[in-house]
């Protein structure tokens, strides 16, 4: 039972613990790109050191090779006058300088070899940082999307549907009341034509409006004298 408690309190940091980092991913990969943008400057410093030691070492090559021939050229000179003695110590001092020459050179060479390497490690570091803040501005862009789209209002299927069933109740009405009212009008209109027909009938305007009754009663009279005959 010890031993099952200490692994769920063992999961449960584990949860809390990616839980926060989830939560706090954005912040935590600013912090990281800043830290990251730190060392390859500090490498960027780097290289400009080793560029500096090895411009240094070829400067002091360049006048060491300058002494080596001036005391070449002095040898000679006291070769030429029989001073041997003075051509000898000549002699030490170039194989010394040319002994301190050839370590130079080496020097160049590690150096030389070294800022190769530096260039390689600094142009992959600033490559990958440049990819870097780039899904760092599309991942702030994408966060900021979400949290815009969970603040608006969630618009509901069924609100659509019954607010389309609104307006199409209201437009039946609508359209009723429309009707109804162009039917009174007709009918107001007719009204006026047949009052108009009987008073201008009565005036003498016209034949006279035959009575209802009366007609029908020709009718029927017209019906027998049909059969009659």
């Amino acid at each position: 039972m010890l031993k099952q408690l200490l692994t769920l309190a063992r999961g449960r940091s584990e949860d809390a613990t990616a839980a926060f980092l989830d939560a706090n991913a954005l912040s935590l990969l600013r912090q990281q790109l800043r830290d990251a943008a730190t060392s390859v400057e500090a490498s960027r410093k780097a290289l400009a050191v080793v560029i500096a030691y090895a411009e240094r070492e070829k400067a002091s090559l360049r006048a060491l090779t300058g002494q080596i021939e001036t005391l070449e050229g002095r040898a000679l000179v006291a070769l030429e006058k029989k001073r041997e003695d003075l051509a000898l110590e000549a002699s030490e001092a170039i194989a010394d300088l040319e002994a301190e020459a050839g370590a130079t050179r080496k020097a160049i060479d590690t150096y030389a070899s070294e800022i190769r390497h530096l260039r390689q490690a600094l142009k992959h570091s600033e490559a990958q940082l440049t990819d870097l803040k780039r899904g760092q501005r599309l991942a702030e862009a994408s966060d900021k999307a979400l949290k815009l789209r969970g603040a608006m209002p969630a618009l509901e299927r069924t609100d659509l549907e019954d607010a389309a069933a609104t307006l199409r109740t209201l437009q039946s009405r609508q359209h009723h009341a429309a009707a109804t009212a162009r039917a009174m009008a007709d009918l107001s209109t007719q009204i006026k034509a047949e009052t108009l027909e009987d008073r201008l009938a009565a005036a003498g305007c016209g034949a006279p409006k035959p009575d209802d009754a009366a007609a029908v009663l020709a009718r029927l009279k017209a019906a027998q004298n049909a059969q009659s005959a």
